[in-house]
């Protein structure tokens, strides 16, 4: 049995083992590789792992061996899951993982909206408090989260994990979901959690329906000291209407680990935007959950040869 590792780097950089791949077959591992590259490198292998690579027909067609597909990931769009089937490849995923850590991040954007706790950090090693005649100072508007009102926007394992910390916060929580469920006790509709919130957080899947539905005319519905935050996906948002807003200061903040095109590029609207803070799709990256994906790719393999494949998403 060959497996092959095509984007190894993303998952394991150096910090993990690849070992227990071993007693399925043999293991190479390519930190990276470009789309030229891929029918060289897995044409005839059994099993592909990957997180971003691109899996297409033309490349399906020159791998007749290949039988099963591991995504190192939640979100599987970079395969062509009919193809696959034409092809009788098996596809799964990794599914929930990563709800710990992006729950933890969407509370590190808030209390960095709430506490200012660099922008202080950077003041006192200045000398600003050296300096100062009183014994405290503050260089803006601090903010207390308990009573403030957090929508959220999608309320699968994620959107249910922020809805239970912010509970703790002392948050007024509304959720705005599809799918309907007993614990909700507030459900709203997009438009109201828009109107009514004090910080909106994204939790939804990207689809047609849900591609850029923060707009030029979704934000105007938002208050003026609202802040929004997205670690879902980055095409969630238009984010040229978002720059607009927080140059014109429609929106107090906008905070997020995900942008439509990564890494970003140059260009992007969202470079050095005021209020704005970015982090490179890093949700998912403490040892502990990248660990834990890796125990279920392990898992997905051996159900899979086991003729019990998991986590199916074809």
């Amino acid at each position: 049995m060959k497996i092959v590792i095509l984007d190894g780097n993303a998952l394991n950089p150096g910090d993990l083992s690849w070992s227990p791949l071993e007693k399925f077959g043999s293991v190479t591992v390519y930190p990276r590789t470009k789309p030229e590259e891929i029918i060289s490198r897995i044409g005839d292998s059994d099993i592909v792992l990957l997180n971003k690579i691109n899996i297409t027909e033309e490349i399906l067609s020159h791998c007749p061996s290949l039988k099963y597909i591991g995504v190192q990931a939640t979100g599987y769009n970079v395969i062509d899951l009919e193809a696959c089937r034409r092809h009788k490849v098996t596809v799964t995923n990794v599914p929930s993982y990563s709800t710990a850590g992006v729950a933890q991040l969407v509370f590190a954007f808030i209390n960095e909206f709430a506490c200012h706790v660099q922008l202080h950090s950077d003041s006192v090693m200045n000398g600003d408090w050296v300096n100062s005649p009183d014994f405290c100072y503050w260089k803006t508007p601090l903010m207390e989260m308990d009573g403030k009102t957090i929508g959220i926007f999608g309320y699968g394992s994620i959107g249910s994990r922020v809805a239970r910390i912010a509970e703790a916060y002392g948050m007024n929580v509304q959720v705005c979901t599809r799918t309907p469920k007993p614990e909700i006790v507030n459900p709203v509709d997009f438009e109201t959690m828009l109107k009514t919130s004090d910080i909106v957080t994204l939790h939804t899947p990207l689809t047609p329906q849900t591609k850029n539905i923060i707009n030029e005319q979704t934000l105007s519905l938002m208050k003026k000291n609202a802040i929004l935050i997205n670690t879902a996906r980055g095409a969630l948002v238009d984010e040229t209407a978002v720059r607009k807003a927080l140059d014109a200061k429609k929106i107090a903040g906008y905070a997020a680990d995900v942008v439509s095109s990564e890494p970003m590029l140059k260009d992007s609207p969202l470079l050095n935007a005021p209020n704005c803070f970015i982090t490179p799709h890093i949700a998912w990256a403490a040892i502990e959950t990248r660990q834990r994906l890796l125990s279920v790719v392990i898992n997905n393999i051996k159900a899979f040869l086991d003729g019990k494949p998991q986590n199916v998403v074809n």
